[in-house]
């Protein structure tokens, strides 16, 4: 199998020695994302809705640059810096998807790039 590097526009460029995300096979690994406008490239500073809706929409950009959506992801990882912002993050993220929800674990940190609030990564498949 090779691999294979994606790449897009419509999602921030990474700010380090990463990727956006790589195929192997019929697996795509995303790399987090956090609440980066994909334009200016600045941490979307607001409520914890909106960062997260950011944080989807870039996901969701990299999903179709590779052929997928949401319907293809297998496991995602959440990360905050303060767990009490789960209800608000949960109810977001489920709205990207229909039904068969991918396997999720959530996870409180001390901090994340650029000072962001959440970031979440995500493997998909056929």
């Amino acid at each position: 199998m090779v691999k294979t590097i994606v790449q897009t526009h419509a999602a921030p460029s990474p700010i380090g020695p990463y990727s956006q995300a790589v195929r192997f096979g019929d697996i795509l690994f995303l790399s987090g994302q956090i609440a980066l406008n994909p334009e200016t490239g600045n941490l979307t500073e607001s409520a914890i809705e909106v960062q997260t809706r950011q944080v989807m929409e870039n996901l969701k950009a990299v999903l179709m640059e590779a052929g997928m959506d949401f319907s293809h992801v297998i496991k995602s990882t959440i990360f905050l810096t303060d767990l009490q912002d789960f209800p608000e993050v949960n109810t977001v993220y489920g709205a990207y998807f229909e039904d068969k929800f991918p396997a999720r674990e959530t996870i409180e940190v001390s901090g994340l790039p650029k000072g962001a609030d959440v970031e979440i990564s995500m493997i998909a498949g056929y």
